[in-house]
């Protein structure tokens, strides 16, 4: 497997490698590797013929000095891991400074509104830093095409505006949530729940299943008002958000029109922060 951590390197093994029958897949992550990133893995490389992985904690997307210091980084074991898919796989796993030329600062970016609702709402600044790393990293990988997972849904949606306003020649997939057996969507920062917390945390998506039964009868305000009541019955979550918005512009609803609609929710447990969604129609 190779991988690189230079930019410098894995461009121009690129375009070594790259011609008129060749396509390039391109997976973005933060590392920690779990069985949703496999599965982005498995469909990149079963759609193109180079597929390659970036592992990069991005410091522009934090908010909170100690979640980006505690945030696993875990590179040889998210390398196995990756071995177990295809031993092809091309790892990019570059520094802050090799990413950001020793100048770690976002650029500002508009994405329409999206920006604005939701995670935006709560996590100032942090799309600028989405939108400053992943047009870095489309620069220099050039994919064809490139998988992001549907739990992180207001980001995919930022993905997709970014490129389509800058004109980027690369096709964005998104890709189904995995989750837990408990239902508990898979993320990174699960690794970081004790057992008991993540048996605790499968009440989200229940939540959010019920949600999805309430949506074809009662109005949007009653199904706040549940989803605000069932969490207040356990002092150990603390309800951040939960909205329910129309898919193309993240704006958060108020009645039902004919759009297609989304429950997103964002939870705290034991100072560890869950987002999640479900489409409700």
């Amino acid at each position: 497997m190779l991988i690189f951590n230079d930019k410098a390197g894995l461009g121009n093994y690129l375009a070594a490698h790259s011609g008129s029958n060749s396509a390039i897949g391109f997976v973005p992550t933060m590392g920690a590797l779990h069985e949703g990133h496999l599965s982005l893995l498995r469909q990149s490389v079963a759609d193109n013929t180079v597929t390659v992985i970036s592992i990069f904690v991005n410091p522009t997307q934090f908010n909170n000095p100690d979640d980006l210091e505690k945030y696993p980084r875990t590179l040889d074991s998210d390398v196995k891991k990756i071995g177990t898919v295809s031993e092809a796989i091309i790892v990019f796993a570059p520094s802050v400074d090799e990413m950001y030329d020793g100048n770690t600062q976002s650029a500002h970016f508009s994405f329409d509104g999206l920006e604005e609702q939701m995670e935006g709402a709560h996590r100032p600044g942090h799309f600028d830093g989405v939108g400053t790393i992943v047009k870095k990293l489309f620069d220099i990988v050039k994919p064809d095409r490139a998988y992001f997972g549907e739990k992180d849904f207001q980001q995919l949606q930022v993905v997709r505006k970014m490129a389509e306003k800058a004109s980027l020649p690369v096709q964005i997939i998104g890709c189904p949530i995995l989750r837990e057996p408990s239902g508990l969507a898979m993320s990174s920062r699960n690794e970081r729940l004790s057992g008991e917390d993540r048996e605790k945390a499968a009440f989200i998506y229940k939540t959010l299943t019920e949600t999805r039964e309430l949506f074809e009868f009662h109005d949007i305000a009653q199904i706040k008002k549940y989803v605000a009541n069932a969490f207040g019955q356990y002092p150990e979550f603390v309800l951040e958000y939960f909205e329910i918005a129309d898919e193309a512009t993240l704006k958060p609803a108020t009645v039902k029109l004919d759009k297609k609609y989304r429950a997103f929710i964002a939870v705290t447990i034991s100072n560890i922060r869950l987002i999640d969604n479900i489409p409700l129609n």
